[in-house]
């Protein structure tokens, strides 16, 4: 190993673990040998075997519309609305390029700024899901909505941020 370097190792049920399913044990490899857990509590390199968490299935809430943007400008947004106390909850796409933010029902109906895009519903994970960039808070871990109009703002001045920075245009 490099000195100096981070190292990443999976860990059952961190961030790596869960971004990163072809590191998961195949449960096709069970019965080959050399591949996959072997019979005496023993993994194929010869360490303790280990149970690996795998992320329950999102559930669709009709209460909520979401929002979805490319992950820089998201999370710039983000940081925005931190800024103003009014972020609600935030969501990575699972392949980690886009950010959802949860808005009230019926936004999509009116929803109309370049570079973004806005849904009916809303696949909400478990509030324990590694994606979650605001996870939900609170009494019952709901996932609270951010204001549309608000996050239509902090949008255009992230944009704007970008933009200026030299990371942009959208």
């Amino acid at each position: 190993m490099a000195t100096g370097l981070p190292q990443h190792r999976p860990v059952a049920g961190s961030v790596l673990a869960a971004a990163s399913p072809a590191l998961l044990p195949d449960p096709a490899d069970e019965g080959v040998p050399g591949r996959g857990p072997v019979e005496g509590g023993r993994g194929s390199c010869g360490g303790p075997r280990r149970e690996y968490a795998v992320p329950a299935e999102d559930t669709l809430v009709t209460d909520r519309d979401t929002v979805t943007v490319a992950l820089r400008h998201g999370l710039e947004a983000v940081d925005i609305l931190r800024l103003r106390r009014a972020c609600g909850a935030v969501l990575q796409s699972r392949n980690g390029s886009t950010v959802a933010f949860l808005v009230p029902a019926g936004t999509w109906e009116t929803w109309h700024l370049p570079g973004t895009s806005c849904t009916a519903g809303a696949l909400v994970p478990a509030a324990t899901d590694p994606r979650w960039v605001i996870p939900p808070s609170g009494a019952g871990r709901a996932a609270r909505p951010t204001d549309a109009w608000v996050l239509r703002s902090a949008l255009c001045e992230a944009a704007c941020t970008l933009t200026a920075g030299g990371l942009g245009p959208f």
